[in-house]
């Protein structure tokens, strides 16, 4: 029987096409992906889109007969960043929902399949723009992987300005493409201009590729974007104009307002997406909530579906970090943990990852859940879209928020078993100092560890072998060549990186040195 009548058989034998309400991954994580409800008139191209923003696509096989297809990434990591982005918000292609879930396939093998040529062709011409402008994912940018005039810095103009627009609104779109780090907006020439800074400048070119032309609303409010000229911006205050999200500490300005509470309400919330305009004068929004909790850009075909839009769940209102008055829920529900392995400090060290660690709870009746509460709303957003759907000691951990506002320490005399902690004044919190290099240094569970505060008699022998002692099988190690205080070590799967991390972080290495470990966006 050959690949394709397996699959085939699979497939009406069910193993791979499984109901996606509820859970929609029923597999264990596959670098292989299964999406189903594909439109019959869908190109190749269209279904390797789906895939780009998370890393290469590296062989697509498609079943029009049965509208389904199978996308093999370049790596399981890419695979699970990509279901736990769709998970919670479904990607559409030429108007159409389309579900994905991990296969039972581990890769894909259509070498000896007829009408694969042109697929393959596309996936060549894909593969091709990727390496060049849309290189998202790796070792950081290089001089091959930008074209000439592209930095981080892209300059928006807002054409047709029917609503109004706001800095909260650009940083809800733009962030969906990468870390925004600053956003200055103006007036000019009677438009409504801003400059947006990324981390990344594929990011900026992403953005740019993807949200150039768009329109925030149906028939107006349409952005024009380039890159600038300028490699950094300089923002001074944070307020309704200007604000740079790694300086917290920053001023209002004087004379110029802070955002006012009211406003932000107004402005911040969908509402300006939804509600109060959706039928005025017949402007529907284009880029609009999906569900009220998603951004939609229906007219670019086949790319990225409705994108996850930071809002409350319990307030509707948006959490952006430094904007007094804008409150949200900061407290998680996290589900399906393994009850023998967890403990509150095991999930503060994984969730400090991705923001400050306040308090953690976990249940005493059901130890399998969990309450975590983050500094505030927008971490608790990171924390989420980064750490759902991953897998710590066996079982895929859920995160969701939670209806609960702050997590309760015990009574005194309450029986607890040590179950809550408060660590609101723990020294391992990464992001308490204002523009911390850590705020630019977040990223997605990955097999390979970024490794920090190393002494000098540590040998790499030393660190292979304690990694190796929590279980762990060490792949490639390298020390960074400019400091070997810093290292790179990369590990079997994700899984065992995650466990790493939470057991390694802060161990002490001797000479008053205590090891930091991070997740990296690079491998070795």
């Amino acid at each position: 029987m050959n690949f394709c009548e397996n699959l085939c058989q699979v497939i009406s034998n069910g193993n791979d096409n499984k109901k996606f309400k509820g859970d929609r991954s029923p597999c264990s994580p596959s670098r292989v992906l299964h999406l189903r409800k594909i439109p019959n008139d869908v190109t190749e191209a269209e279904v390797i889109s789906l895939g780009l923003p998370f890393g290469k696509v590296t062989n697509l096989l498609m079943l029009k007969g049965k509208s389904q297809a199978f996308l093999e990434m370049a790596s399981e990591e890419a695979a699970v960043t990509m279901v736990n982005y769709y998970t919670p918000v479904t990607p559409h292609l030429r108007s159409q929902p389309v579900y994905i879930q991990y296969s039972n396939h581990r890769e894909l093998k259509t070498d000896n399949l007829p009408n694969q040529a042109r697929t393959q062709a596309a996936l060549q011409a894909v593969n091709a723009v990727q390496s060049g402008a849309l290189a998202l994912t790796g070792a950081p940018a290089t001089e091959g992987g930008l074209l000439p005039g592209q930095s981080s810095v892209l300059r928006i103009i807002v054409e047709n300005l029917f609503y109004p627009v706001t800095l909260e609104v650009l940083y809800q779109i733009f962030s969906k493409f990468g870390t925004v780090l600053k956003i200055i907006t103006f007036t000019k020439n009677n438009q409504f201009q801003a400059l947006l800074q990324y981390a990344d400048p594929m990011n900026a070119n992403y953005a740019k590729m993807a949200l150039d032309g768009q329109n925030i609303y149906n028939a107006c409010c349409t952005l024009r974007i380039d890159f600038s000229k300028l490699t950094s911006l300089n923002v001074k205050y944070n307020n309704d104009k200007s604000r740079d999200f790694t300086r917290l500490d920053l001023p209002s300005g004087d004379g110029q307002p802070s955002l006012d509470p009211n406003m932000a309400a107004a402005f911040g919330t969908p509402g300006i997406i939804s509600s109060p305009y959706a039928g005025a004068a017949g402007f529907a929004p284009a880029i609009g909530f999906h569900q009220a909790a998603g951004l939609s850009v229906p007219s670019l075909p086949g790319a990225l579906g409705p994108l996850a839009i930071t809002t409350s769940a319990v307030t509707g209102r948006m959490a952006i970090p430094g904007v007094a008055g804008v409150p949200g829920n900061s407290v998680l529900l996290v589900s399906n943990l393994n009850p023998d392995a967890i403990t509150p400090h095991g999930l503060f060290i994984l969730f400090g990852v991705y923001g400050d660690v306040h308090r953690v709870k976990i249940m005493f009746n059901k130890k399998e859940n969990a309450l975590v509460q983050m500094a505030d709303a927008t971490q608790a957003q990171l924390a989420m879209s980064h750490l759902n759907g991953q897998r710590l000691y066996g079982k895929v951990l859920r995160a969701t928020l939670s209806k609960h506002q702050t997590v309760q320490l015990p009574r005194e005399g309450q029986e607890d078993q040590g179950l809550t902690k408060d660590y609101s004044n723990s020294p391992l919190h990464r992001f308490k100092k204002p523009g911390s290099k850590n705020f630019l240094n977040i990223f997605p569970p990955s097999a390979t560890l970024h490794l920090s505060n190393i002494p000098p008699s540590v040998t790499v022998d030393d660190l292979k072998n304690l990694f190796a002692d929590t279980g762990c099988t060490v792949k490639a190690f390298k020390f960074f060549q400019k400091d070997r205080k810093m290292a790179l070590i990369q590990l079997g799967t994700v899984e065992e990186a995650i466990q790493a991390l939470i057991e390694l972080h802060n161990h002490d290495l001797g000479e008053n040195h205590h090891l930091r470990v991070s997740f990296s966006k690079s491998t070795i």
